[in-house]
């Protein structure tokens, strides 16, 4: 298969004043086709180091891609990088400086002088065109120490860089005849090393892989495979992600494109969800916004309305806000006071003495509520954004099929 690497041109980036999202797009893109992705860089806007790195990477990797750097100004220097690292000197295109100079003047403007440097192409260069920016891009074909690369330019913003990748970039590419498939499986209650342990030696393999991945909710495994065709892949994937998923069944929630406030959703069926939090800032309705079963929501810390929301003062008095009972009874009374058919409550304690210790409560209605404690020190964020997923997938657990013993 095709090895790649990625290099982001930017000291934008490299302050960090600029989040790298490209080259993640990129990787997925890549990943997706059978195409081996073996680094990503990031580096300032100097043309020795950018230089050097186009030798180095053009050494290493069949399909150079370099993202950045295209704009007109003295800083913009992909352009200069790869005619040095090819020993190529960039000339004009008439044909690119007249789409250039077109562009400016349907906007009423005058094209500056300095943007004509956006019109360079070298001999081994083909110009690709970016319909929503000034800045082509290019694709290069060369021969490096005996071996066919590729060299891919593209603009900087998502919004040009996405559109030009999709429409100029992937047609050209000779991607490989080899099937990449994967599963991904979406876990929650148990650490990445637990998961680890309990899928021994397959994590250890090659083809088919299995990595984990640490995630805002919960440990992702990704079962992937790769093989001449699609239907020998397929029987490569099958029995390692059967395996997996058997492993994992009693904490996967989910697999691929299923999110956990969809698959709460999912599990609730007809019924409606009253949601009811105390220090968690909101965060758990904000995931749950968009699902079409939840039903009302009150996010307040005020003792006055938790009271009239089911919070007896006898609990409140005795054993404080962020306890289990206080939890359990507002989960009562987001059934009994936001009508809602299943009731979901979450206390968290995000200062002071305390912080971290977070109850959340699930009441259907069926019995007696439960609830799950927490108590994870953090800062005021980690603590709210913990405490909207464990209680999400407290929801789960006793919302879907065959309840707290699946």
């Amino acid at each position: 298969m095709p090895i790649a690497e990625i290099i982001s041109v930017g000291t934008e980036l490299l302050f960090g004043e600029i989040v790298d999202s490209n080259a993640a797009f990129l990787a997925r893109e890549l990943a997706g086709r059978g195409v081996t992705l073996h680094r990503k860089s990031v580096l300032g806007d100097n043309l020795h180091r950018l230089k050097d790195a186009i030798h180095t990477a053009l050494g290493r990797a069949d399909l150079l891609l370099l993202g950045g750097g295209l704009g007109p100004t003295d800083d913009d220097l992909t352009r200069e990088a790869i005619a040095a690292a090819l020993q190529e000197t960039p000339e004009v295109d008439p044909h690119l400086l007249a789409t250039l100079r077109g562009l400016f003047e349907s906007r009423g403007r005058a094209m500056p002088e300095i943007n004509r440097k956006q019109a360079w192409l070298i001999p081994s260069a083909e110009a690709l065109p970016n319909p929503v920016g000034t800045a082509p891009g290019w694709f290069v074909r060369t021969v490096w120490e005996g071996k066919d690369r590729l060299i891919v330019a593209l603009p900087g913003p998502p919004r040009e860089m996405h559109r030009m990748w999709r429409e100029q970039v992937l047609p050209r590419l000779p991607l490989p005849g080899a099937a990449l498939l994967h599963t991904t499986l979406h876990t929650q209650g148990i650490g990445e090393s637990n998961v680890a342990e309990l899928l021994g030696d397959l994590t250890r393999q090659a083809n088919p892989s299995v990595a984990t991945y640490a995630r805002r909710t919960g440990v992702d495994v990704r079962v992937a495979a790769s093989a001449p065709t699609e239907a020998q892949a397929q029987a490569l994937l099958n029995p390692v992600r059967e395996q997996v998923r058997a492993a994992l069944k009693k904490w996967t929630w989910g697999e691929d494109d299923q999110t956990l406030p969809g698959a709460v959703q999912a599990a609730l069926g007809s019924r409606t969800l009253g949601v009811i939090e105390a220090g968690s800032g909101g965060v758990l309705c904000t995931l749950l916004a968009d699902q079409r079963g939840f039903l009302d929501a009150a996010v307040t810390q005020d003792h006055r309305r938790l009271i009239t929301l089911g919070l007896t003062p006898v609990t409140l008095h005795d054993q404080g806000l962020y306890s289990e009972q206080a939890a359990r009874e507002l989960a009562a009374g987001a059934r009994e006071h936001l009508g809602a058919q299943v009731g979901l409550a979450v206390v968290a304690c995000t200062a002071g003495e305390g912080t971290g210790q977070t109850h959340a409560a699930l009441d259907t209605g069926e019995g007696e509520a439960r609830t799950f404690s927490l108590n994870w020190p953090g800062d005021a964020a980690q603590v709210r954004d913990r405490a909207a997923v464990w209680a999400l997938g407290l929801a789960l657990r006793g919302l879907r099929p065959g309840g707290w013993s699946a």
